[in-house]
């Protein structure tokens, strides 16, 4: 699939079948996450991939906004390590999240990540998983083949660009 297609026409889905996704698309969609850039190469992640039922329906019960994890077949929990990479913890795992979207859609999979760091969903997650404290849970992704078609809109270019300084115009 051509990336920036995806990249236009990935959406966050929030209904799922109840077909299991099958491994080896697993397999890709996380070798997508390994493979994404970080700062100094230092990788400072680490997935968890949950396919118990009993657990995806008690981090959709913690989790407002992600109670359909309940029904999606694979709920991935992304984490950051900040003896890893202390300045890089956070913001390199979600490049390895961006990566594993494109790579599902580009697989015929749904997903819809969900935010968890900073929010009182956190230490919840951690004592759900058994996560050391040591580590951040930076967010959920569910993963599954999708049940439902998704549209969305962005913001004019204009509205969300300046040239050579804050406010410039091209």
């Amino acid at each position: 699939m051509d990336t920036i297609k995806a990249i236009r026409e990935r959406r966050s889905i929030r209904k799922y079948k109840s077909d299991n996704v099958k491994e080896d698309e697993l397999e890709t969609i996380l070798q997508a996450g390994r493979w994404a850039p970080s700062a100094s190469n230092k990788q400072p992640w680490h997935f968890i991939i949950i396919h118990n039922e009993d657990m995806r329906k008690k981090l959709a019960d913690i989790h407002d906004y992600g109670r359909f994890m309940k029904e999606s077949p694979v709920v991935i929990v992304v984490l950051g390590d900040p003896e890893k990479h202390p300045r890089y913890h956070l913001a390199d795992p979600h490049q390895a999240v961006q990566n594993m979207l494109l790579a599902a859609y580009s697989l015929g999979l749904a997903t819809c990540w969900m935010g968890v760091r900073d929010t009182d969903l956190e230490p919840q997650f951690r004592e759900a998983l058994g996560i050391p404290e040591k580590l951040r849970v930076i967010c959920s992704i569910s993963l599954g083949y999708g049940d439902q078609d998704r549209q969305s809109t962005r913001f004019p270019l204009d509205e969300i660009t300046s040239w050579e300084t804050y406010g410039g115009k091209k």
